[in-house]
């Protein structure tokens, strides 16, 4: 098997038997051996090489090839030299070599025992032989090189007999930005394996990559910012750490695999997503703190609320653009413009009334003992109120903790609230955990779809409201706690009480002030809504909406809120061209573009009409017509007052009755 290390290998009999199968009907019947060791095999089968006799001629670089092969790689040979040093140190006299090859499979370096060595170089593992599978049939550096992700290929399982007297272990090495630059591998006599040689072998790839990333991204060389992450503050600045640099325009343009894992991103999303969307905290923030001269690390939480270490560090030189669209420095406040949003609540007020009387509310109590619960369907956008409500309020400069009691099991919620000592439990970390409601001392807690809670948990959670106070899982003592407590729920809580579900005594706890948020269907500020998303996606490019397709969007009843309409319109940016600044039907996602053109929509499109129900009071539909001619054209009253065939002082007229 490929995959991992830690697994039992296949059995002689089954390589043997998977040998035959191949090469008596040129294929491998499934189950017989491992699928990722199949699919090499395959590869092998297919490029034309025989398991067995004598092998192909595979190509050699001469000593004047090898030489420009080692130029052109310079960099990934000096970063990586060091490092295999050290792997050697680890591994001398266990009869093993390390070899670095190329992203062509070009071996470029290797040292090792010399009896191991000489041995070796009878299958041509030394510098100047290419190990591509094609040429070497299943191996661990050409198979890293074609799966993308590190491998061992033990004894038989060597695609070549003449091979199988090895046992390798190789990683692929990859820049920051995702480009596969070469693989490291450790390659012995089979007779010695151990399977903590690919864990070793990882993490000398990582130690490689963390040296290329940090003279890619040079903070002497630019005006950029670079981020260290992980879940623990001693996890920073050692090997296991995530990185992140960032770009003048906020775009994440260097990564590691690490911090894509901790933030749910991929290779493909460098260069398209900023770094705002994928933390909570201002990118203005970070910047003024990377700019100290002992930058000191912090707690900062993830687009989905998990709570990381980060340590900023930023070039001297300006950041003006990347700044600029964000929350100003308190240095040296600029004078607002006319159109400019004076802070994040107001930012969210597009000109629906209802939306307005929200935030109107939210700031007579946000700096107040009062606890919210915001009300309403998934996706209108209740946590995005409670983050800006934070960034409004005397908490600022606090944490905003934000936690998902639906997205938890209801095994760890627990522990992710409350925290726990260090041996509380099976899996416990040895030196426990602060918990959810720690983390958030002094800043906001804000408890998603509370409603979903375990009746367990409510209980331990109104004792903490009530004594201000946690203790942790596995005892120890209670800890004080002060923070401004937010809840979202989607669920009707009172039903939920008289159903058994969730405890009154809480329910009033939390219910300070019940606001309801609006869905988008209701709203009347569409048209603004849309102007702002699309200057937020396409910073600096004019982007419209072709007229048929935004009267369309207008009548549609978007079920999934705003969170269904900020990623349709990322999609359809996406999907422009660099020529083209108007967004059409053939720019949607198909599933979108499929509900706004059937039945529903169609239905939705007809004005009422008395012949449908000859009982129809009139001024009911009086005005249910003139509220979807309102909702239709995104509040502007002229523009309903036409569309009805009226007048602009009878359309005012009817409003007020």
């Amino acid at each position: 098997m490929i995959a991992s290390a830690l697994q039992p290998r296949p059995v002689p009999s089954q390589l043997r038997e998977a040998r035959r199968q191949l090469m008596n009907r040129g294929s491998l019947p499934p189950g017989l051996i491992e699928p990722e060791l199949a699919r090499s095999w395959l590869r092998s089968w297919n490029a034309g090489l025989q398991p067995c006799g004598r092998m192909p001629g595979a190509p050699h670089a001469s000593g004047a090839q090898l030489a420009r092969a080692l130029e052109q790689q310079r960099e990934l040979l000096a970063h990586a030299r060091p490092v295999m040093e050290f792997i050697f140190d680890q591994t001398q006299e266990s009869g093993s070599m390390v070899i670095l090859a190329g992203a062509d499979g070009m071996l470029l370096h290797g040292f090792g025992d010399l009896e191991f060595v000489s041995r070796a170089e009878r299958v041509a593992l030394r510098p100047g032989a290419s190990w591509l599978e094609r040429y070497r049939g299943t191996n661990a550096i050409g198979t890293a090189l074609a799966d993308g992700q590190a491998v061992v290929v033990h004894a038989n399982e060597h695609y070549l007999e003449r091979n199988g007297f090895l046992t390798c272990a190789a990683a692929p090495i990859r820049d920051s930005s995702g480009r596969t630059l070469g693989a490291l591998d450790v390659s012995g006599d089979h007779r010695g394996y151990h399977r903590h040689t690919l864990g070793l072998v990882r993490s000398a790839v990582r130690m490689i990559e963390h040296r290329l990333f940090d003279t890619r991204h040079d903070l002497r060389h630019g005006g950029r910012l670079r981020l260290r992450l992980h879940a623990q503050q001693e996890g920073l600045g050692t090997v296991a750490e995530g990185l992140l640099a960032v770009n003048e325009d906020g775009l994440l343009e260097g990564a590691n695999s690490t911090a894509l894992h901790l933030l749910g991103l991929g290779w493909m999303d460098l260069g398209k997503v900023r770094l705002d969307t994928v933390l909570a905290e201002p990118v203005a923030r970070l910047f003024e703190g990377g700019q100290r001269v002992s930058p000191v690390p912090h707690v900062v939480h993830t687009a989905s609320g998990q709570a990381v270490w980060v340590r900023v560090e930023a070039g001297r030189q300006a950041f003006s653009p990347l700044l600029a669209s964000r929350e100003p420095l308190a240095l040296a406040p600029a004078p607002r413009l006319a159109d400019e949003p004076a802070d994040a609540l107001d930012a969210l007020d597009a000109g629906d009334a209802a939306l307005k009387a929200v935030i109107a509310r939210v700031r007579k109590v946000m700096d107040k003992p009062i606890a919210l619960l915001l009300q309403g369907e998934s996706g209108v956008g209740k946590e995005v109120l409670a983050r800006a409500m934070h960034q409004c309020s005397a908490r600022r400069g606090r944490p905003f903790v934000a936690v998902n009691c639906a997205a938890l099991p209801e095994n760890l919620i627990e522990a992710e609230l409350f925290g726990y000592q260090g041996g509380a439990f099976t899996g416990a970390r040895r030196e426990g955990a602060p918990g959810r409601i720690r983390e958030a001392h002094g800043g906001t807690l804000f408890l998603d779809e509370i409603g979903d809670m375990p009746l367990l948990l409510q209980a331990r959670l109104l004792r903490v409201l009530q004594d201000r106070e946690v203790t942790p899982l596995g005892g120890g003592k209670p800890v004080a706690v002060d923070f401004s407590l937010v809840c979202a729920t989607h669920r009707d809580l009172p039903a939920e009480m008289q159903a058994g579900r969730f405890r009154e005594d809480l329910y009033y706890r939390l219910n300070g002030l019940t606001l309801r948020l609006p869905a988008l269907r209701e709203r009347s500020d569409l048209g603004q809504l849309l102007s702002s998303e699309l200057r937020r996606l396409s910073p600096g490019r004019r982007v419209d909406i072709a007229p048929g397709l935004l009267q369309s969007l207008r009548r549609y009843r978007w079920p999934g809120n705003l969170r269904q309409l900020a990623n349709a319109l990322r999609t359809a940016c996406a999907l422009l061209d660099a020529d083209e600044a108007v967004i059409g039907w053939e720019h949607l996602p198909d599933d979108l573009a499929q509900a706004l053109q059937g039945p529903d929509a169609a239905l939705a499109a007809e004005p009422p009409s008395l012949a449908d129900d000859t009982s129809a009071d009139l001024r009911t539909v009086s005005r249910q017509a003139i509220a979807r001619a309102v909702s239709a054209c995104g509040g502007n009253l002229s523009e309903a007052a036409r569309s009805l065939r009226i007048s602009r002082n009878t359309l005012y007229r009817r409003l007020r009755d």
